[in-house]
């Protein structure tokens, strides 16, 4: 049994079957990018491990199953690594080989690696500001926080895609139970007066069934969701509180506004908010200044850069760095790159990779680059040897003939 699974997984077909699969889903993936737009593409196509459903040149096909990146990959990768070892014997003239392959295996772990662990987000800052957070591309959050604590905030936080069911939202450091009475996966909100509430009724927008806090004073637009990448959603939502069996009132929460709003339970105030997914430090960042330099007689940028306080309560740390185009900050295992800015030259814009695997793509490259070396290396030393060494004259050959005296040029001379 364990023969033919190893055979199995090492055969050339399976290969052959996964490379066509690849072809497939990459095409497939391709064209989803019009209608579901590039980043969404991406995660729901290559970086899953089942795909159900998929729409071709306008047609929806729910029935379509297909495996994910995910799955073609880590499959390839078993494929390759039981051929390797199952049908290649070690030798040290196929060393080069052997090296080559472990270091494309390692490409393909390290790449799995990143596409799992890496996270990338944005750490916004004026002039002057403060910040141990960076906040996330794409993903929001609905949070809650307990401001009654006397040194510190309690964060409770729930995913945004729990919202679109517009269920009951529990969650154990909560006292208290939400509902999602309405969602909007992309929004606009505006205030409104007695005088133009009609005339933007007539425009598309509606007033949220919410009695508390900025609810009654705002109406919501919905707005298709975006897939540029470019842009970004602003999810808006309105949620019922309840407590003890009690409605305490419903609120509107959205990311694009971020006035406080708070509920008061069992005299612990909790402030909620529909805000950018955010990734807290153990340390902080100040933008003491920001310059942009621009080239001569144009607006085109030349160099920005910004110069940042990095506080570290925990390693007695207190510096300052710069941080600029093709010279990024690391830093407690992330990498803090000079990514934009905003006019006016106060504002900047870094971006955050935290990837554990990052350095994987360059040992597998160094690898594969020391394996196709050595290989070559052996082949032409064999080859050297091969010129060097004069060949052996056969027997009874035209050369070795006239090499032996003849008997009859002997006696001619006497």
């Amino acid at each position: 049994m364990s023969d033919r699974l190893l055979k199995t997984l090492s055969s050339l077909r399976l290969t052959v079957v996964l490379l066509v699969l690849g072809l497939v889903l990459i095409f497939i993936g391709t064209l989803a990018q019009v209608h579901e737009g590039l980043y969404n593409a991406q995660v729901r196509y290559f970086k899953s491990w089942v795909i159900v459903g998929a729409t071709l040149f306008g047609t929806k096909m729910p029935w379509l199953i297909l495996p994910g990146g995910y799955t073609l990959g880590s499959v390839l990768l078993v494929n390759l690594s039981v051929a390797h070892f199952t049908r290649f014997k070690w030798t040290w003239r196929k060393s080069g080989i052997f090296m080559t392959h472990l270091g494309i295996i390692l490409l393909l772990l390290g790449q799995l690696g990143t596409d799992i662990l890496s996270t990338e987000s944005a750490m916004r800052l004026e002039e002057g500001e403060t910040k141990n957070y960076s906040e996330d591309f794409h993903a929001n959050e609905l949070v809650f926080v307990n401001k009654s604590l006397p040194n510190e905030d309690e964060v409770v936080a729930i995913p945004e895609s729990l919202m679109p069911g517009k269920g009951e939202l529990k969650h154990p450091q909560l006292p208290f139970t939400v509902k999602v009475k309405e969602y909007w996966p992309n929004s606009f909100l505006t205030n409104f007066g007695p005088f133009i509430a009609e005339s933007l009724a007539k425009e598309g927008f509606v007033r949220p069934a919410a009695d508390q806090g900025i609810g009654p004073k705002v109406m919501v637009l919905p707005i298709p969701v975006v897939t540029a990448m470019d842009s970004r959603n602003i999810p808006s939502a309105v949620i019922e509180v309840a407590a003890g069996g009690a409605v305490k009132g419903s609120w509107l929460v959205s990311s694009q506004t971020s006035a406080k709003q708070a509920v008061e339970i069992d005299g612990k105030s909790w402030e909620m908010a529909l805000r950018f997914k955010r990734h807290y430090k153990a340390y902080s960042f100040t933008l003491l200044d920001f310059t942009h330099e621009r080239y001569p007689g144009t607006d085109l940028p030349k160099d920005f850069r910004s110069r940042v306080r990095v506080v570290n309560p925990s390693k007695n740390e207190d510096r300052e760095v710069e941080i600029f185009m093709n010279n990024p900050l690391r830093y407690d295992g992330m990498a803090f790159y000079q990514a934009s800015f905003e006019p006016g030259d106060t504002v900047t814009v870094l971006q955050v990779v935290k990837n554990p695997s990052w350095l994987t793509p360059y040992l597998a490259c160094l690898l594969v680059g020391l394996g196709l070396i050595v290989q070559f290396m052996i082949h032409l030393v064999g080859f050297a040897r091969k010129r060097a060494t004069p060949a052996p004259v056969p027997a009874g050959s035209a050369k070795g003939k006239q090499s032996q005296p003849q008997k009859g040029a002997e006696v001619a001379k006497k």
